[in-house]
């Protein structure tokens, strides 16, 4: 079946396909059953001055009195995966919040028909050459992927880029794809990503430049794939729009994202409205300096958001009243979004209080003992897919497996740099699709792109981006 084909059916698909909360609880609850099986295991902790942080000590796993997770415990996972006093680096309440304020701050920019009025003009003078903002807006996304690990901060730019995507006559897929592949293949091909490359190499052992000539191969090939993939499917769109993957919500994409009214040349902008744009503009330049130069996160980011809705609504001539009910107004759209943030976050906090996380770890040290180097490294590659399910975040992985995995590469003969590229490639791939990564179920909340629909048109990509992976991590083992 092709990515784009139509015999999907997706309006049957998505009255039988459950809800992203669905989805989300009944994997805690896979995750809380697997605690009952899954013999508990620690290895013990010592902080390391390279990482900055506790790391695993390889040779000191144990097993430890278990702790399976009951009824309550599911029931306290969500809660706990918005904000865990004693694992705060797991909790998502400063990304909920984000997300609900980014939202406030649409509803009113919204409210002043400046974004509308902006893209219907656009639109008009872009037309004919649409098409090739997908590649050059693709490759921005994947530079802030593979230098600072850009991830969260792109759920600011569902709401700007999707409504420029349908109005220019792709879909909310397009849109999402640009991002969240753009970014992403960044990540999967990090350079100098501090979150990724930086931490995953130190705790292996060897400086994050080893194997930068590898990564870089993975990060424009993949990239070029990607550009590729995208492009097909907008064009295939744009010229028959039942082609669509979520073709039977276009209506209600266009109401949501890109107003009544079709792109054209006679959009005019009030001076109000300019200043709006302005706004809107210099707030997403402030936040790509702060990310980048300034260290900001979640806290500062949200009160980037809710210092520019005051100024956008002043700007827009809104009065206090409308101001402050498009607030309201765009943070509740943007509401459940946020409580999925938390329920994917829930299931690592099942997996760490059902202490089965060590124990997974142990089995996949035991499991790539003794190979040979090309078939050490890619039992690697699949070994760290398949953690970077449960241990979606980057650096968190890095922590966890590299100080025990990457030394049994000296074994298999096989440099470490090499390790921690299949470390990076492997999470990479897995956080464009996982469900336990806030990035990926909030984006696409926010894009109105059920998670069913994105898998249908994601996976041949992601075929075709292992085999790729894999042929380089095979190719390196002979260089």
């Amino acid at each position: 079946m092709s990515a784009v084909d139509p015999d999907v059916q997706p309006d049957r698909l998505a009255s039988r396909f459950p809800t992203a909360y669905t989805i989300l609880f009944l994997l805690v609850v896979l995750a809380a059953a697997l605690t009952w099986i899954i013999p508990a295991g620690r290895f013990d902790r010592a902080e390391s001055a390279a990482v900055g942080r506790e790391v695993a000590v390889a040779g000191t796993y144990r097993t430890v009195e278990p702790n399976p997770q009951g009824i309550v415990d599911i029931l306290m996972a969500p809660v706990a995966g918005f904000y865990d006093p004693e694992s705060y680096a797991a909790n998502a309440v400063d990304i909920a919040l984000f997300v609900i304020l980014l939202g406030g701050f649409l509803g009113v920019v919204n409210a002043t028909g400046a974004i509308d009025t902006g893209i219907r003009r656009a639109m008009a003078r872009l037309r004919g050459r649409e098409i090739w903002m997908i590649p050059i807006l693709m490759s921005l996304f994947a530079l802030g992927g593979t230098t600072y690990g850009m991830a969260e901060e792109t759920l600011a730019f569902y709401g700007l880029l999707v409504p420029v995507m349908i109005a220019a006559g792709y879909d909310a897929v397009t849109g999402a794809a640009i991002i969240l592949l753009g970014a992403g293949i960044g990540t999967l091909g990090s350079t100098i990503n501090p979150f990724a490359t930086v931490i995953a190499s130190n705790a292996a052992g060897v400086p994050f430049t080893d194997g930068l000539a590898l990564r870089l191969v993975l990060l424009l090939g993949g990239l070029a794939i990607c550009i590729a993939y995208v492009m097909r499917y907008a064009a295939r769109v744009r010229r028959d729009p039942a082609l669509s993957r979520v073709a039977d919500l276009a209506a209600e994409h266009r109401a949501a994202f890109a107003g009544r009214a079709a792109p054209g040349e006679g959009a005019t902008l009030t001076g109000s409205q300019s200043l709006v744009l302005g706004v809107f503009a210099l707030t997403f330049a402030a936040l790509i300096w702060g990310v980048s130069s300034q260290g900001w996160w979640m806290a500062q980011m949200s009160a980037l958001f809710l210092g520019a809705a005051i100024v956008a609504g002043v700007a827009g001539r809104l009065g206090e009243k409308r101001l402050t009910g498009a607030f309201i107004d765009g943070a509740r759209d943007l509401l459940g979004v946020a409580l999925v943030i938390g329920l994917a976050r829930g299931i690592v906090v099942v997996m760490e209080q059902g202490l089965i996380a060590d124990t997974i770890l142990n089995a996949a040290a035991g499991a790539v003992s003794g190979l040979s180097d090309l078939a050490f490294i890619n039992l690697l590659y699949w070994i760290q897919v398949g953690m970077s399910l449960f241990v979606p975040s980057s650096s968190g992985l890095a922590v966890l497996s590299m100080p025990i995995l990457a030394p049994l590469s000296d074994f298999a003969g096989v440099d470490r740099s090499l390790a921690v590229t299949a470390f990076q490639s492997a999470n990479g791939l897995v956080n464009l699709i996982n469900p336990t990564f806030a990035v990926v179920i909030g984006g696409l909340a926010i894009a109105r792109v059920p998670y069913e629909r994105w898998l249908g048109f994601v996976w041949p990509l992601l075929l075709i981006l292992t085999l790729f992976i894999m042929a380089a991590l095979s190719a390196a083992t002979f260089l």
